[in-house]
């Protein structure tokens, strides 16, 4: 039986280190961090996520802006607002919620929001430098894909590594953090062949596909470390992830649940790149 990989644990312990390290730059420097939050209308899932970071901001120490936009904000008025606070110093990182209504062009909102402030990490300039290992900020989801798999003491130097899905979001920049600690990656998508006998070569497999239960114990490798970024509903509506959890655990040697796994960590990672943000824009190392 696989080891429970726990997400909320080690997301929690992620954000104590991030609140002592905001109070020391108040206690030293009189900086308070701040991050702003945009939402545009009333999507459901997208108003629990901003009330999450909300709830982590204050947890941590940040100060928490947020700007709740009628559905019916012309892309012009949400730029000018991106603009105003690229330029506000009291604002250290800024995160538009996505998805934006079908009338506003994502990219060009990802676009003008400042490289130094986008603490999600989906400007091209940051995706570029992840590319190339220099980096300040990293996707949220990987980072903190990277932090649960560092938890199990599992080096992933050598490790055959394969992740399942291609994203912008997660996929890609999840294939680049292994390869630059010495995984060997394999990129699986709708389109690959032989995906079973893939995954069944994975040390380390990381899906991020959003199918419920796609992944079946009989997909993985004896011992392997399994991390689920899926967040999905079964057949009952019940929250699950794109792994089949209960056939999984009995093969691999770590893995998250859904929920309670990669969720926790998203938030937490964002929480430590808007510190990350604050120290870089005030010249503190």
């Amino acid at each position: 039986m696989a080891k429970i990989i726990d997400g909320k644990a080690v997301s929690a312990a992620v954000k104590e280190e991030v609140a002592a390290e905001a109070a020391k730059l108040k206690d030293e420097h009189g900086l308070k961090v701040g991050l702003a939050v945009v939402i545009v209308g009333s999507d459901p899932a997208s108003r629990v996520y901003v009330n999450n970071k909300k709830k982590a901001c204050e947890a941590v120490g940040f100060r928490s802006t947020e700007y709740a936009l009628d559905e019916n904000t012309t892309q012009e008025q949400l730029l000018d607002l991106v603009n105003v606070l690229n330029n506000d110093k009291a604002v250290n990182g800024i995160l538009v919620q996505l998805p934006l209504p079908k009338h506003i062009d994502e990219k060009a909102v990802i676009n003008a929001i400042s490289p130094e402030k986008d603490v999600d990490a989906f400007h091209p300039v940051n995706v570029g430098r992840i590319m190339i290992g220099d980096y300040a900020f990293l996707p949220c989801t990987p980072a903190g894909v990277m932090r649960l798999i560092e938890s199990t003491g599992v080096d992933i130097t050598g490790k055959q590594c394969v992740v399942i899905g291609r994203s912008n979001i997660v996929g890609k920049p999840q294939a680049m953090l292994l390869l630059q600690k010495n995984g060997t990656v394999t990129v699986c998508h709708s389109r690959t062949k032989n995906l079973k006998e893939i995954c069944l070569t994975a040390d380390i497999l990381v899906v991020a596909i959003g199918k419920a239960k796609f992944v079946t114990g009989d997909m993985i490798k004896e011992g392997a470390v399994v991390i689920d970024v899926g967040m999905d509903r079964d057949e009952n509506g019940k929250l699950c992830g794109d792994v089949d959890f209960e056939s999984a655990e009995k093969v691999a040697g770590y893995i998250t649940p859904v929920p309670g796994g990669v969720g926790p960590m998203t938030i937490a990672m964002l929480m430590k790149n808007t510190l990350t943000a604050a120290k870089q824009q005030s010249g503190i190392e």
